[in-house]
């Protein structure tokens, strides 16, 4: 590690890899936003996913001021954060074959929603046969990973295929294998991730475009704002009467 404090160097890594998920995903994130944009306007729903520190980002755009209210969170019991005990499960449960298919028979997601499926490395076998099961169920898929694991590493899918694999859309995070953008010569071991400010920038891009693009095509895009401004319930609670038969996180 060269000049700058590690908080300096981190924070010009992570700004280093917005400006390239900027630039060389611009066009994935235009369809991205279009595709939610087409959903939304053809009377479907919106979920996303994601396990671990993945789902961090599914979750910012899941009930969110300033975000779309139709944005459903599709909840795996003991993936979706570090609240079960031990931790580990939850990961043990992201290689578990069939767990993706009897998640999904029991969700509402049906023929022509969108699903955004959130994976740093879109190897294991939940995020995979997640993606692949639910395009085969007439759901259009936008996977949001990091490209590099399907080059360096092997997929722990029965295929031997990727996330990247199976969506109508791949966005790049561009996060190199491991998630450490630091490394001292001290400290044994890379440290200071930033998949989670990336991949988050990335899911507000295409929330963003959505939402613009609705308004483009004369929609009113459903968009949410915040209860800690005045007349902020009264907006929300106008826009979960309107679009009530497409949000799920309120029933």
């Amino acid at each position: 590690m060269s000049d700058g404090t590690p908080a300096d160097l981190f924070f010009d890594a992570a700004i280093g890899l917005l400006h390239r998920v900027r630039d060389e995903e611009a066009e994935a994130i235009a369809a991205a936003g279009t595709l939610l944009a087409d959903t939304v306007a053809a009377g479907g729903r919106l979920f996303a996913f994601g396990a671990g520190h993945s789902s961090l980002a599914a979750q910012d755009v899941v009930y969110r001021a300033g975000g779309l209210a139709l944005m459903n969170l599709l909840a795996v019991p003991g993936v979706v954060g570090v609240d079960v005990t031990p931790a580990t499960l939850g990961s043990a449960l992201e290689r578990v074959d069939g767990l993706a298919s009897a998640v999904l028979d029991t969700s509402p997601l049906r023929a022509g929603d969108a699903l955004v499926i959130v994976s740093l490395s879109g190897r294991n076998a939940l995020p995979v046969e997640m993606a692949l099961t639910a395009r085969a169920h007439g759901v259009r898929v936008i996977g949001v990973t990091s490209v590099a694991y399907a080059a360096e590493t092997t997929s722990r899918h029965s295929s031997g295929t990727f996330l990247k694999d199976h969506c109508d859309i791949v966005l790049d995070s561009k996060i190199a294998v491991g998630d450490a953008e630091l490394a001292l010569d001290t400290i044994p071991a890379p440290f200071a991730p930033a998949s989670t400010v990336v991949t988050a920038a990335l899911m507000q891009a295409v929330v963003a475009t959505a939402a613009a693009t609705l308004a483009d095509r004369g929609i009113e895009p459903p968009l949410l704002r915040s209860g800690n401004v005045d007349g902020g319930h009264e907006w929300n609670s106008r826009v979960m009467a309107e679009y009530g038969d497409r949000i799920f996180y309120r029933h």
